[in-house]
């Protein structure tokens, strides 16, 4: 195998037509290998030291290497975790740079740095040669016919998004071949995509397809991290959404599929931390390369500076750090054609240290960027560092999960004193939060679940988590929950509390759907799906999170037709998708673009807002046209009546929907009062003369 200088540039393993270029940043290695291993990945055949070093990239070129050659890295210098050093050349890396992985991590203790069970703990060198457990990397060609892919641009105000999981939506799906499901070419099938155009859906947000691992404890428990929030590599697709033959580019054939139907893809990406843990976890790639740049250390370098919970905090603040995360996020966009991204702990990418900073190297480099500046931008605007929570103070052009909305409504519906004021901040886009630097209420990610959570089905079905499955002793999720189970705990067969049950997951989806901001759905809550109680289902692949596609329950296939017919409602009503913000301003001097009504009629008053147990109240919009829509609220658990608008001039009032029923209809309102039921909304329509 020849090998030439080559050029430091573009980092990672490159097939340029004639040879593969090879470069790799290290700021403290003292040399690095590439290893070349059969087309199996089983045995080594022969390691090359990459000749040259520039500018603390080592890099050589090999003219007679070809895309299909299976490799690893090695890197040699310090052993000294003392000073942040675990060069450890026994260990084969993977390349952070890989576009594809074959196979999967073996656990074994080989994998580790150190020696594991030594009484210096992890300042020990282990030497056996991991390369027998390691997944390995393959040379890529990118290049990809795409035909006539059009990227759908829809507008962030007309955008409804569906989270999903690659294999959860696919596999029960009975007419999906079995070696498809699970795989990023079930979820390009037609029938898949034809369930969510005809929902309504605009965008899929699909949780972590990056290359990860399954952790160590989880394995020996015979659990996995289904979720897949264990980065390790950047630009390569898992390798367990691949199905037999499918090759690097099934990802992106399933892209343009959803594509053609107009659905966008954002992608759940993690950058904040990755697979490695902290100082006791295993060595995979970064850690081996240059521990000391890619991590954030402690002020004492044998430990990291941890504010997600996973052990490590990658080191963003440096270039190269910094270069890998921006090359990835542009690969996914320039070279897969995905339309967003929404980021894991979004606040550890803003850190400098302690201190979150909206202006960090990060968010100003996203936000000049010619390629990302353009893509739906989403943070999950929490981590678990000091002052982790900074829903709101994300840079312009961000929009974020809006996690205080999801507990107002949650709040609201349950019954909660001091409740309604919070909830008619979110129904108008939290403008408390977000309007300011020409933020738009886009911004305001609304959802009442998500994936980290329960399902919409249990969160009126269970008062208390119930995860006893993850072997944890039903300790781990999250207690405040803000649920309520209607009466019973889990399944019942009481008709009454089946119906409530029912009244209460239509009330919060129409909340959230009727609200302004961006509204976000978890995979299968318009169905009913239920993970049993389980409110953090994250190491379960198995039914309790797998969409439940031969389900037949008369009762949930009503519930579908609901929020279809809700998700119609609302991408068929400009009222809904404002980009502006409402603050009451008067129209013509005749009537506001938003009043909130008591139910008497007349305009709430501050002492009205004052009441902790307010509960009924009415929200009204009007556009200069004169059209209004009307949004009678009710939280209290017995019916109330509510007077229609007495001092507008409307030539009549009709109902247009009802959360007690389900119901959709055109309904003409002919009295000047309406009795709303308990626990339920109404939706009417009217038109100023």
């Amino acid at each position: 195998m020849r090998v030439d200088v080559g050029l430091p540039y573009p980092l990672g393993v490159t097939w340029d037509g004639a040879g593969v270029n090879v470069a790799v940043f290290s700021a403290h290695a003292e040399k690095i290998e590439i290893c070349l291993f059969d087309a199996k990945g089983k045995r080594e055949i022969k390691r090359i030291a990459l000749p040259e070093y520039t500018h603390e990239v080592w890099h050589g070129y090999f003219p007679d290497m070809r895309p299909g050659q299976v490799y690893g890295l090695r890197a040699y210098g310090p052993y000294d975790p003392a000073n942040g050093h675990r060069f450890n050349p026994h260990k084969l890396l993977i390349d952070p740079y890989a576009k594809m992985l074959l196979g999967d991590l073996r656990w074994h203790d080989a994998c580790f740095g150190y020696r594991v069970g030594s009484s210096r703990q992890d300042l020990t060198m282990d030497r056996r040669d991991s390369a027998f457990v390691m997944p390995k990397c393959v040379v890529t060609d990118t290049a990809a016919t795409w035909g006539d892919d059009v990227l759908p641009r829809t507008p962030w105000a007309e955008t409804i998004i569906y989270e999903a999981h690659v294999k959860g939506m696919t596999a029960l799906h009975p007419g999906i071949p079995e070696q498809m499901r699970g795989t990023f070419g079930g979820l390009a099938d037609s029938r898949v995509i034809d369930y969510l155009v005809n929902l309504g859906i605009t965008a899929i947000e699909l949780l972590p397809v990056q290359a990860f691992f399954d952790d160590r404890y989880l394995v020996e428990k015979r659990l996995t991290n289904y979720w897949g929030y264990n980065t390790i590599g950047f630009f390569a697709p898992a390798p367990r959404y691949i199905s037999p033959g499918g090759g690097v580019h099934e990802f992106k054939r399933m892209v343009r599929k959803l594509h053609e139907a107009g659905i966008e893809v954002i992608l759940d990406v993690v950058y904040n931390h990755t697979a490695e843990g902290n100082q006791m976890g295993p060595t995979l790639s970064f850690r081996g390369l240059d521990n000391a740049s890619y991590y954030i250390l402690g002020d004492d370098p044998r430990y990291y500076y941890d504010t997600t919970g996973c052990g490590n905090t990658l080191n963003l603040k440096h270039p190269r750090v910094l270069q890998v995360v921006m090359d990835s996020l542009r690969y996914w966009v320039e070279v897969c054609h995905v339309d967003g991204f929404r980021f894991d702990l979004a606040t550890a990418l803003g850190r400098e240290r302690d201190n979150f900073e909206p202006s960090s190297v990060f968010f100003d480099t996203v936000r000049q960027d010619p390629v990302l500046s353009r893509v739906k931008l989403i943070a999950e605007p929490w981590d678990l560092g000091p002052d982790g929570y900074q829903l709101g103070n994300f840079p312009p052009g961000w929009a974020e999960w809006n996690g205080a909305n999801r507990d107002w409504v949650r709040s609201f519906w349950r019954g909660d004193e001091h409740a309604a004021r919070d909830l008619t901040s979110g129904l108008l886009g939290s403008a408390g939060l977000f309007d300011r630097r020409g933020r738009r209420p886009w911004a305001s990610v609304n959802f009442v679940t998500a994936h980290d959570g329960f399902t919409l089905a249990d969160l009126y079905s269970y008062n208390e988590r119930h995860n006893e499955a993850n072997m944890e002793d039903n300790r781990d999720g999250h207690d405040d929950n803000r649920s309520w189970n209607c009466g019973a705990e889990g399944p019942t067969d009481d008709p009454e509390i089946r119906a409530l049950r029912a009244r209460m997951r239509r009330n919060a989806l129409a909340t959230i759907l009727l609200s302004q901001g961006t509204p976000m759905i978890l995979m299968g809550d318009e169905i009913g799906r239920t993970q049993h109680g389980n409110n953090n289902a994250y190491c379960q692949d198995n039914e309790i999170n797998w969409f439940p596609w031969e389900d037949g329950d008369p009762e949930e296939n009503a519930f579908l037709q609901f929020v279809r017919g809700l998700i119609d409602y609302r991408r068929s009503r400009q009222r809904l998708k404002l980009k502006r913000y409402l603050h009451g301003r008067r129209i013509n001097g005749k009537f506001r673009d938003v009043t909130w009504l008591r139910p008497t009629g007349e305009e709430m008053s501050d002492e009205d807002w004052q009441d902790p147990w307010l509960k009924a109240l009415g929200l009204l919009h009007c556009d200069e046209r004169g059209s209004c829509m009307l949004i009678l609220i009710n939280g209290h658990p017995g019916p109330v009546e509510f007077h229609l608008p007495p001092d507008l001039d409307v030539a009549g009032w009709t109902m247009v929907m009802r959360t007690d029923t389900g119901q959709w209809s055109h309904e003409d309102v002919l009295q000047g009062t309406l009795q709303v039921a308990d626990r339920s909304l109404v939706v009417l329509e009217g038109q100023i003369k």
